[in-house]
């Protein structure tokens, strides 16, 4: 039996793996690489430090699919600020009051769970 610890979309999974018959090993095994961190999560604390008093947070885990608007773009009650793909369904993401976007806390492709903060706006 071999243990492997795996990580999907950033969950930590302790794997046992038992062979069966004679398998031979391969000559080198894979090195494990280190969990590459994405531009998007280096750059949070630096776009935090500027984020708005209102916050827009994923009603649903999902992918960011796109960026509608970008930081300093005004929006009104209901504009779409990004839309995410949840279910391999589009849906945006709409501002919940007037405002000016403050900061935009993912990049296109993140993963983000359900409560996560997506942007901030400023009244």
């Amino acid at each position: 039996m071999k243990n492997y610890t795996i990580t999907v979309n950033g969950n930590v999974y302790d794997v046992t793996v038992e062979e069966k018959g004679s398998v031979s090993a391969p000559a080198s095994a894979p090195k494990r690489a280190a969990a590459p961190v994405p531009a998007a999560a280096a750059a949070k604390p630096a776009a935090s430090a500027a984020a708005g008093s209102i916050k827009i947070e994923a009603g649903a885990a999902g992918k960011v699919f796109k960026l509608e608007k970008k930081v300093g773009d005004t929006v009104k009650k209901g504009d779409s600020v990004l839309i995410l793909e949840i279910m391999k369904m589009e849906t945006p993401v709409v501002a919940p009051e007037d405002g000016t976007v403050a900061s935009i806390e993912v990049a296109v492709g993140d993963s983000v769970e359900a409560g996560a903060l997506l942007a901030t706006l400023n009244e």
